[in-house]
């Protein structure tokens, strides 16, 4: 079955309109039936006028009827003179006839005296019809109801076409001709297009690879984080290939029918021959492709036959068939061996978040659809963006478009492109939120502490980005600290010099203010973390060794087994505490000697935090080496030169920053 992306949305179209379509028929039906029944009743002299039995009677009696309609249990009759009431004239009267009248022997003579034989009509009532069909309209109603909406559900799961078509495949049919993304539009990870080339020449030319007796792989495996731009290769790889696209959600096969999950997948492999060479896509494939085993749900649930049969197809062809299975995931921990294993997924790819020079490049991609000033730099925006995905950077444009807009400005400017990263990093600015003296000073005092130990451990920590006392997110105030490079190793001496700049907020409490708050949560939780990733899994104890204590306790409901065996004895645990104690307490004693030697220093950084607000990375360096600062009147320091200077020099950063392994990528938060 050949469908395009027009068809799919003329079918969606039709699905949504049909629904509205029934409901209208059923007003035009209401309303025909109103207008057959009361239509006569609505204007001018042919209104009725509703009376009793008894006043009908009499104005037959007193010969004001000339004729005489009976149908059932109304009586209806022609006024002789046209009949007034409340300054309306009526041309009909109607009543309702007792029962005594109809079941009396002479209760028709009654009703018919007055009114000459040819002006009198009756209709005897049908009784078939009242007492058999009647009762049973509304049971009907209600069966054409369910069949309506039960039937309609099915084609909403199933998909265009029969009603029975839940057990088709529900991939998306993308031809050759309509799939425009080519490798022009997929930056940032060079080392990934260069890996799939071999699997375009294959779609390409088949033949040329049997030549040699050589096998593409059946299945290549995309993984990594999310935005790092999986699905965006994949559709490239279609593209540069020349090739259809069928692309399918895990969760797609799923449904609540037993048995649908592996229909499905015959089905999408049935496409995919008919259609081949072509693309099979099957995007977040740990949905269905979860470790099988005795975890909860058992054995036998739908979802592993979902993957039963997944593995089936996969050996069930043959590339010389056309067809290439790609697949995308975040999650390869929790695949199941048999996926992984050659000749289904013989290849798996690494996508990793970009480098520097790969987000200068994802930016230039998604610059193109807006407009900037002549004065930004996006080697500058790369630099200060270590971490960022390609999803990251595309939503860092778009905040950046969106503030200048609200701005009125021609183009997007450098302060937009930093604020919408700032935003993104830590949150919007609450300017509005009102703190009384001793609040603020408090806090000033707090980040004052943050900031002095990062910036007196400059050679070993990420240097001080921003400075502010004006809540941003959930915190009262902020330290901004962003890497100048990216870094892939961490090192236990930076490790301890985070740790001491974690504890300057809290030490900067007690020695000014004899006391401490609540505000260094936050600070505490990702310090504990910290010091016991480097006791448990980096083995940067001297006591523990470089032996792994990390719990490899797998999460429920993943097809493991639930109960994990501890492998710490108790003595074992306590070692483990007192280590983490003990590092926490040597970058304690740090922190609290550095801001004790800097006293001065601090208060400056403080009073200024009080008076502006924010204080920028240049002027906290202006700070230490005894120069004065001019603040401009929004709080920001006017310092856009030196900046530009300094990301503009010739020096490219060393890569090296994943922050998959420190808790710590981003501010310092009180």
């Amino acid at each position: 079955m050949d469908f395009n992306e027009d068809m799919d949305k003329q079918n969606e179209d039709s699905r949504r309109r049909r629904p509205r379509s029934f409901l209208f028929f059923l007003f035009l039906l209401v309303t025909a039936i109103a207008l057959l029944y009361y239509g006569k009743t609505l204007t001018g002299t042919n209104l009725v006028l509703e009376v009793s039995i008894q006043e009908f009677l009499d104005q037959k009696k007193n010969g004001n009827v000339s004729e005489v309609w009976l149908e059932g249990d109304e009586i209806t009759g022609k006024m002789t003179n046209r009949y007034k009431k409340d300054n309306k004239e009526y041309e009909r009267i109607r009543a309702t006839v007792l029962p005594a009248h109809l079941d009396h022997p002479d209760g028709f003579q009654l009703l018919a005296d007055g009114v000459a034989p040819s002006k009198f009509h009756y209709n005897p009532p049908n009784v078939f019809f009242y007492q058999v069909v009647l009762p049973f309209i509304p049971w009907v109603i209600l069966i054409v109801l369910a069949w309506y909406f039960f039937f309609r559900q099915i084609r909403s799961s199933g998909g265009p076409g029969n009603v029975l078509s839940f057990g088709k495949s529900r991939a998306r049919f993308i031809s050759a001709e309509k799939v425009k993304t080519t490798f022009s539009d997929v930056a940032g990870i060079q080392e990934a297009k260069e890996e799939v080339q071999e699997i375009i020449e294959f779609l390409k030319d088949p033949a040329k690879f049997a030549r040699l007796g050589g096998r593409i792989p059946r299945g290549v495996l995309l993984v990594g984080m999310p935005g790092t731009g999986k699905t965006l290769l994949a559709k490239a790889i279609s593209g540069e290939a020349g090739v259809p696209f069928l692309s399918i959600s895990g969760s797609d096969f799923v449904e609540m029918f037993v048995g649908v999950g592996a229909s499905r997948v015959r089905d999408l492999f049935k496409q995919a021959k008919e259609n081949s060479p072509c693309i099979i896509f099957l995007d977040e494939i740990d949905a269905v492709g979860r470790r099988r085993g005795t975890g909860v749900g058992g054995g036998h649930d739908e979802r592993e036959q979902t993957l039963n049969q997944i593995l089936v197809e996969m050996d069930g062809f043959d590339t010389d068939e056309g067809v290439i299975v790609v697949a995308a995931t975040n999650r390869k921990d929790v695949l199941d061996p048999a996926l992984l294993r050659p000749g289904r997924f013989d290849r798996e790819i690494m996508i990793d978040l970009p480098d520097v020079v790969g987000r200068e490049e994802i930016l230039r991609v998604h610059v193109k659809k807006v407009k900037l000033d002549r004065d930004v730099d996006l080697k500058r925006v790369a630099r200060a963006t270590p971490g960022f995905s390609g999803a990251d950077l595309a939503n860092l444009i778009n905040e950046a478009a969106i503030r200048a807009t609200m701005k009125k400005l021609e183009g997007i400017s450098q302060e937009d492109l930093e604020e919408a990263r700032d935003k993104v990093l830590w949150g919007r600015q609450k300017k509005s939120r009102v703190m009384d003296e001793k609040d603020r000073r408090i806090t000033a005092y707090h980040e004052a502490g943050h900031t002095i130990v990062g910036a007196l451990l400059l050679s070993d920590v990420e240097p001080i980005h921003k400075v502010t006392i004006i809540p941003r997110g959930m915190a009262l105030g902020a330290t901004f600290s962003l890497p100048d490079r990216d870094r892939y190793l961490t090192q236990r001496t930076h490790c301890m010099n985070r740790l001491s700049m974690m504890f300057g907020g809290r030490i900067a409490e007690e020695i000014f203010f004899k006391d401490i708050s609540a505000g260094a949560k936050d600070d505490i939780q990702k310090a504990t973390q910290l010091a016991r990733m480097m006791v448990c899994e980096w083995g940067m104890s001297d006591k523990m060794g470089p032996i792994s204590y990390a719990d490899n306790e797998e999460t429920m409901f993943l097809g493991r087994e639930i109960q994990k065996t501890r492998n710490l004895s108790e003595a074992t645990q306590w070692d483990i505490d007192q280590e983490v104690r003990k590092i926490i307490d040597e970058a304690y004693v740090h922190a609290r000697t550095l801001i004790s030697e800097n006293r001065e220093k601090m208060e400056t950084i403080s009073e200024l935090l009080i008076k502006y607000e924010t204080l920028t990375g240049e002027d906290v360096d202006r700070i230490l080496r005894g120069e004065d600062i001019v603040p401009d009147k929004d709080g920001e320091r006017a310092r856009e030169e030196e900046r530009a200077k300094k990301s503009n020099s010739p020096e490219d950063p060393k890569p090296g920053w994943n922050p998959g392994e420190s808790p710590l990528a981003g501010p310092q938060q009180a």
